[in-house]
């Protein structure tokens, strides 16, 4: 509100002077007014004119701030009620501009998933595990890796009884609805084979195929009701998943947590970029592992890389290097057919593949660091800037004395064999995919589909 001065016009002086203007002797000689008598008084009709002037213009004044501060009340109190109108045209705009979410097996049609961060704002948590574990395996997907080599490479992961002590970790390189899409009917999987499983455990010992049948006896554990098992470190903290009510001792289901993480996420500033004019995901990887490894630190005593185009894991990779040291890493032979090219058999011996790399949290942590200082290292040779490979850089790293000072290699004396008639044992517990003219994705659904629980429960056995 602002502050009304009203001015009223000297009427009174005006008035005397008028009188005096117009007395008679005025017009012969001027009169000094500091001569008039003490007891000289205006007229009463002057008197009741002036008040009344005065009374009709402060009223008027008053009238008008009552209006104006009627109206401002009044236009205040209309601005703070919305309208219908407002009300639906606003709802209608939102609606256009954002419409609803269909979700298709927990995956939004938008391609944005609907499962919470996994790990401080970061990653998505796939499905989390009943308790801690001690082994983390880290999968990384390449460009070329297509969502059926990614959906085997799980599914067998799954059937492996890996995951019933191991939580699992990939690293994408963009965010993709089919990959997660993946990830939940393959989970989704998982726990109705646990539940058929439960009901017919005698149809195993049936099968006559060579071939690791799914045993739902991994994933049950003798979990002591006394003892504190500790909560998975992904996603937000809940309650303990075991309780007492059963005793001292009882046999409850175990299984890891699903996690996953875009390599935006752990290498925001793609800080290869200023060393290398083009950085497949091969190379790229080596510059997250800094990242998410050191925020899991003291977290799990065993790591596994693993290359998910390359290999597939058909039993615990960490039966090998379990009682070593935390600073010991299992370094695994190419096989046969990737040394060709090479004269010196001593040097064909040394080398090591880069598709697998088992050992302690802090070996496999200081061994990425070291892979990451030494690609930046080669990319300022002019030479090699864009020419250095990563078996090269990892083989050159794994020759050098000073890596003995901090990681402890473990040369492993087997090679990771071909698919084919190898998949077909039990005793390996890893696999190579084999070449371009053998379809290893079908191999392997022809077998777990010839399991009577297993062709129920997968639905592409029988569609």
């Amino acid at each position: 509100m602002g502050i009304f001065l009203i001015l009223f016009p000297d009427e009174h002086h005006q008035q005397i002077q008028s009188t005096h203007d117009n007395h008679p002797i005025s017009k012969k000689k001027p009169i000094n007014f500091n001569l008039f008598p003490p007891s000289f008084s205006l007229p009463s009709s002057l008197k009741r004119t002036n008040s009344a002037n005065l009374l009709y213009k402060a009223q008027s004044a008053i009238s008008i701030c009552a209006l104006l501060l009627f109206t401002i009340l009044l236009l205040f109190t209309i601005s703070t009620l919305p309208s219908a109108a407002t009300t639906t045209a606003a709802a209608a705009r939102r609606d256009y501009r954002y419409p609803p979410r269909r979700k298709l097996n927990g995956v939004s049609s938008s391609g944005r998933s609907s499962s919470p961060r996994a790990l401080q704002g970061m990653g998505t948590l796939y499905r989390r595990g009943t308790r801690a574990m001690n082994d983390l395996i880290v999968a990384h997907a390449v460009e070329s890796l297509t969502s059926y080599d990614f959906r085997m490479f799980l599914r067998l992961l799954h059937r492996s009884g890996t995951t019933s002590k191991s939580d699992i970790l990939f690293v994408f390189p963009s965010k993709s609805p089919v990959f997660d899409r993946a990830i939940r009917e393959e989970n989704d999987y998982f726990m109705r084979l646990v539940d058929q499983y439960s009901t017919n455990t005698t149809q195993t010992n049936n099968h006559s195929s060579s071939f690791p049948s799914f045993k739902q006896t991994h994933f049950l554990k003798k979990i002591d009701s006394s003892k504190h098992t500790g909560e998975p470190i992904w996603g937000r903290k809940t309650r303990s998943n075991f309780s007492s009510e059963e005793g001292a001792e009882s046999r409850r289901l175990s299984y890891g947590s699903v996690v996953g993480f875009d390599v935006d996420e752990l290498d925001p500033e793609n800080s290869l970029s200023g060393f290398l004019d083009h950085i497949p995901m091969s190379i790229r990887r080596w510059a997250c592992y800094p990242m998410i490894l050191g925020r899991v630190r003291r977290n799990f005593k065993h790591v596994t890389l693993v290359d998910m185009k390359e290999v597939l894991i058909l039993d615990d990779p960490f039966d090998k290097i379990r009682g070593t040291a935390m600073e010991s890493v299992m370094v695994i032979p190419k096989s046969s057919n990737e040394k060709h090219g090479r004269r010196n058999s001593n040097k064909v011996q040394s080398l090591v593949t880069p598709t697998v790399i088992i050992g302690g949290d802090r070996g496999v942590r200081r061994l990425s660091d070291m892979m990451l200082t030494e690609i930046v290292r080669a990319s300022m040779q002019k030479k090699r800037r864009n020419s250095a490979t990563e078996s090269s850089l990892l083989n050159q790293l794994v020759a050098n004395s000073f890596v003995s000072q901090k990681v402890t290699l473990i040369a492993s004396t087997e090679s990771i064999p071909e698919s084919g008639s190898a998949i077909y044992k039990a005793n390996h517990g890893m696999v190579k995919r084999g070449g371009a003219n053998v379809d290893v994705n079908y191999t392997i659904m022809k077998l777990i589909c010839s399991f009577p629980v297993e062709s129920t429960v997968y639905s592409d056995c029988y569609s």
